[in-house]
């Protein structure tokens, strides 16, 4: 009832509720500034306590006094000017104090720094009752001041604590500004209860009321500018840094190519061009809606990256990846979530065609090697007990016949037309692959050999249909090799060698286009790699030696020159035949080396002569394919000291038809060294006319075979005198081969021609001392690899 009566009859009510107006605008303004200050960084923190230790400490001061001016004792009243400004002072520092600890990391931080606010408006409140005088005494109640200071720090704590625990960041600011009212009020008006006063006989000159409430009506207008001075002043400063951190944030956020959403309790508040875009509908269709309606699936907390699917405005399901992260702070009530959705339809179109291309073949659509590998293998994991599965290795058999005379374009269209064929010949039968260039394989679960023949069969028609392009008639063909899993092979690897193997053999026969693996090309195999490791350590070794076999004119019988002839002496196995070895030679590329031993042997021991025969060195197509050939001539002719016009290197017809312009070019200029060039196995070839009328060749070497079947009819003989006469037309010596019979050196002799060369001449030996006839034992005669 004390606090009633002094309230209601002590005061003036006009002025309490001037200072109540006080006190409420500037609690509001120092919880707004305390929750500033507990939200803004380290740096800034100090400015903003200096701030909110003026205007929180200029408030409490601005309510005493004003409550102070309505109070009404019936004395007079004075007051003392020093305590009076240090009350204000005690305000401000106990005020900075308590909001450095309010703003502290601890749950209880709050709590502690109102508290310490409301023992400081305690402090300044009996700072400012110590200035306070009257005529007369003044009595005080101590259980009232006790009561007052406990209530200060009481609702002190719950101010700060109701700040920044409340709801909504309204709520917060209110309820904050209410019970730190609440607490100035209490402590106050319940101080002044405590206060009681014995009036005293006034004395003349003392000063009157109306003076000390004029001096303190200005101190009480210059604090209250000042609390509204500090109080906008800090409004403007949060507004103009909040407009630049929002301009700022905006500029971040149009920027960004991603779509960007701001979501607030739930609810989104903004987003940008980009994210518009991608949803299809204007910003005013999206603010206002929650995310998770847009991305059902999108991730439930901060810092996730998932995949997720966003349904636009048109009802497409687009795919996204949405990234979430948390930005909160004291004055929000949950705080922001901004989301980042990515459009992942570019990339993913971008990653399939990755996988397709990793997977399949870009030009015939069929899969590739590495999709054909993983497929067998889970095909032989998955093999059924009592099946088999065949292995179809496909090689198209004129392919580059059709790059080289129609182009590559034609090339292209017959291997998609082929690769379409072959996928619908065999169905779901088969999984059919393109491994590269003009080679295809295939693979089917089959029950029996007759089963894959037949699956063969139907891949065989299909790729010898003629393809047409260009109102030109293509027709490929093509060998097809087939091995069985699990009778030839038990791994995949081995089962596509075995494949290899039995299609190279088809491509090797005139007449089957199909062949079955068998074990005996596995075992031929083996010795051709291991005759290829012979030969390189024959090389090294020098296992290889020459023969010579004399040729002869045959006008005057006189040796004209020698024919230079390949051996291979083996430790082991002897002598080896040529005709074992050289194909093996030709096929590994060791003919190339060999090829220039053979040169470089020949023309040192053609150097080493009285006499200067000629000297004759077979030339595979391979070394004729080298442009540095007749580098290589000119440098031994120059290392050995052999006139260039005592050579002659023989070449077949054969070799001249991979590479017709670029051989003839290197022919010309070996001719240019002076060196000269016979076309050996004449009459074998297909276009030995042509052959003869695109190079000036020197010799013309008849094959062998005519001579062996001069005594079977008249055809011989008629095409011997043919090939003799165009010789002696076009003015090219012809040297008959294979001479070893006196019938047929007469007969040579009778029709014009020029040399021969046969065991009736004299057989290969290493000696140049001519082996005739019937003086050593009779062998076939052997070409070089030269």
């Amino acid at each position: 009832m004390r606090f009633f009566v002094c309230l209601f009859t002590e005061h003036d009510l006009w002025l309490v509720t001037l200072a109540a107006a006080i006190c409420v605008l500037g609690t509001w303004i120092t919880i707004r500034l305390f929750l500033r200050t507990k939200a803004a960084e380290r740096e800034a923190k100090p400015f903003w306590i200096f701030l909110g230790a003026v205007a929180a400490g200029s408030t409490v001061w601005c309510t005493h006094f004003v409550a102070m001016l309505a109070y009404r004792p019936g004395v007079p009243v004075s007051y003392e000017p020093m305590l009076t400004g240090l009350s204000l002072l005690v305000a401000v520092v106990f005020t900075s104090a308590s909001l450095a600890v309010a703003c502290g990391r601890s749950r209880f931080s709050a709590g502690a720094g109102g508290a310490l606010f409301g023992l400081g408006v305690a402090a300044m409140h009996y700072t400012g009752m110590a200035a306070f005088s009257v005529d007369g005494a003044i009595v005080w109640d101590v259980a009232y001041v006790a009561v007052s200071v406990l209530l200060s720090l009481l609702l002190g704590a719950g101010a700060f604590a109701a700040a920044t625990r409340a709801g909504s960041p309204q709520m917060r600011e209110v309820a904050g500004a209410a019970v730190l009212t609440a607490s100035i009020v209490a402590l106050h008006f319940t101080g002044m209860a405590a206060v009681g006063i014995i009036p005293a006989v006034p004395e003349p000159g003392m000063p009157t009321s109306n003076d000390a409430y004029g001096a303190l009506a200005v101190a009480v207008a210059g604090v209250g500018l000042l609390v509204l001075g500090t109080g906008l002043a800090s409004h403007l400063l949060d507004r103009q840094a909040s407009l630049r951190s929002k301009a700022r944030a905006k500029q971040i956020l149009e920027s960004s190519v991603d779509g960007i959403v701001i979501e607030t309790a739930g609810r989104i508040v903004d987003c940008n061009e980009a994210f518009v875009l991608l949803f299809g509908q204007p910003r005013d269709g999206i603010v206002g809606r929650s995310f998770a309606e847009l991305v059902p699936n999108g991730p439930a907390t901060a810092d996730h990256l998932v995949r997720a699917r966003l349904f636009t405005a048109d009802g497409q399901d687009v795919p996204v990846e949405v990234a979430a992260r948390d930005d909160r702070d004291d004055r929000t009530e949950h705080g922001n979530r901004y989301y980042s959705v990515r459009d992942l339809r570019q990339r993913l179109a971008q990653e399939e065609k990755i996988t397709y291309l990793a997977s399949f073949d870009n030009l015939t659509g069929l899969p590739n090697r590495s999709s054909f590998l993983e497929h067998l293998d889970d095909l032989i994991a998955t093999c059924p007990a009592g099946s088999g599965i065949a292995l179809f290795a496909i090689d198209l058999d004129r392919f580059k016949e059709v790059n080289d005379v129609h182009g590559h374009a034609a090339g292209d269209h017959v291997l998609r037309v082929l690769a379409e064929r072959m996928r619908v010949a065999v169905g779901k039968d088969a999984f059919v692959a393109r491994l590269g260039g003009d080679e295809f394989v295939a693979s089917a679960l089959v029950s029996d050999r007759e089963q894959a023949l037949c699956l063969a069969s139907r891949l065989e028609r299909e790729l010898f249909v003629t393809v047409v392009y260009e109102h030109a008639d293509l027709t490929c063909g093509a060998s097809i090799g087939i091995s069985l899993y699990p009778d030839d092979a038990a791994s995949p690897a081995m089962l596509m060698n075995n494949a290899d193997l039995a299609m190279y053999r088809a491509k090797g026969s005139h007449s089957e286009a199909v062949c079955f693996y068998e074990e005996e090309m596995d075992k031929r195999v083996r010795e051709r790699r291991a005759m290829a490791l012979q030969l390189r350590t024959a090389l090294a070794e020098e296992q290889f030696f020459l023969v010579f076999q004399p040729q002869i004119s045959i006008h005057n019988s006189e040796i004209t020159g020698y024919e230079a002839l390949l051996r291979w002496r083996h430790p082991e196995r002897g002598v080896v035949p040529p005709l074992q070895f050289i194909p093996v030679a030709e096929d590994t590329g060791l003919i190339l080396p060999i090829g220039d031993w053979v040169l470089r042997a020949a023309c040192h021991e053609a150097a080493s002569w009285a006499e200067r025969h000629k000297i004759a060195v077979n030339m595979s197509a391979l070394q004729l394919g080298n442009t540095e050939l007749p580098d290589t001539i000119h440098e031994i002719l120059i290392e050995s000291g052999l006139s260039p016009s005592r050579l002659e290197i023989e070449i077949t017809e054969t070799s001249l038809i991979h590479d017709t312009e670029r051989t003839l070019h290197i022919l010309r200029r070996i001719k240019a060294l002076g060196v000269s060039i016979a076309m050996d196995d004449f009459g074998t070839g297909y276009s030995s006319l042509s052959t003869l009328r695109a190079f000036p060749f020197d010799k013309i070497k008849l094959d062998k075979s005519f001579m062996d079947d001069l005594d079977k009819g008249p055809q011989a003989c008629a095409m011997i005198r043919a090939v003799l006469a165009l010789g002696d037309s076009l003015h090219i010596p012809v040297l008959a081969e294979g001479v070893e019979t006196q019938a047929q050196l007469a007969f040579l002799e009778q029709e014009g021609c020029s040399e021969a060369q046969g065991y009736l001449v004299g057989r290969p030996a290493e000696s140049r001392v001519p082996v005739v006839a019937g003086t050593a034992e009779a062998a076939p005669p052997l070409k070089s690899a030269g």
